[in-house]
């Protein structure tokens, strides 16, 4: 009993904090890999990596008043949830932008690509030393899929897509695109359209009910 209590006494704080939100894992399966998809993931030239929980992809409650089939993107927290019907949202660990290379705001997807090629802008080509072309295929830092934001008609050269660097899934290192797992964005890709709208919340603006950089330890991800 006095443990129920002290389980109930808890959850009653999270309720006043920000949620005691219930999430069911969801997870990662091949279901929705073409036969491409299978061939070039089995060379991928990097290795599997074990996503801590926290950024694995879940079905979790959704509070927040965006429509289902909205995508909103929490960078301090490193998540992405697509919006379900219901009051559920699937939710999406992330690799996000650096601070100083950040952008929010309201935009849409314009364009979407499988196994994307990358052509590097001249200021990705100076800092990071890449080539000035990279075609398609698990080696590129694209990844398996992309898709391209747009402000009005104009590109905001934000995208989100896969990574040949899935260890970076919970950090901020990208050149301010969002990376997400190529298993992860291969599910998103299917779940969204062209025209789908994406919000970026501003830095400091989100509100995750469970923010995965604060382990329950006290351990903060970096």
């Amino acid at each position: 009993m006095a443990r129920r209590g002290l389980l109930a006494l808890l959850c009653g704080l999270g309720l006043v904090l920000g949620g005691c939100m219930q999430s069911t894992l969801d997870p990662t399966t091949d279901a929705s890999f073409t036969a491409r998809d299978k061939k070039l993931l089995a060379a991928a030239p990097y290795q599997k990596v074990q996503i801590p929980e926290p950024y694995q992809r879940h079905v979790v409650s959704w509070h927040r008043k965006e429509l289902p089939g909205t995508i909103v993107i929490d960078s301090d927290a490193r998540y992405l949830y697509y919006v379900l019907p219901g009051g559920k949202a699937v939710r999406y660990g992330v690799a996000v932008g650096e601070e100083a290379m950040a952008w929010s705001g309201v935009a849409r997807i314009e364009r979407m690509t499988e196994w994307p090629s990358w052509t590097p802008t001249p200021g990705e080509r100076a800092r990071l030393d890449v080539p000035a072309f990279v075609g398609p295929g698990p080696q590129n830092p694209m990844g398996a899929r992309a898709m391209y934001l747009y402000e009005g008609n104009k590109d905001t050269l934000y995208r989100i897509h896969g990574t040949n660097q899935p260890e970076y899934i919970g950090q901020a290192i990208s050149s301010g695109c969002i990376r997400m797992t190529n298993e992860d964005v291969i599910d998103l890709y299917k779940r969204v359209k062209p025209g789908t709208i994406v919000v970026v919340l501003a830095p400091h603006q989100g509100d995750s009910p469970f923010n995965p950089r604060v382990a329950s330890n006290g351990k903060i991800f970096q």
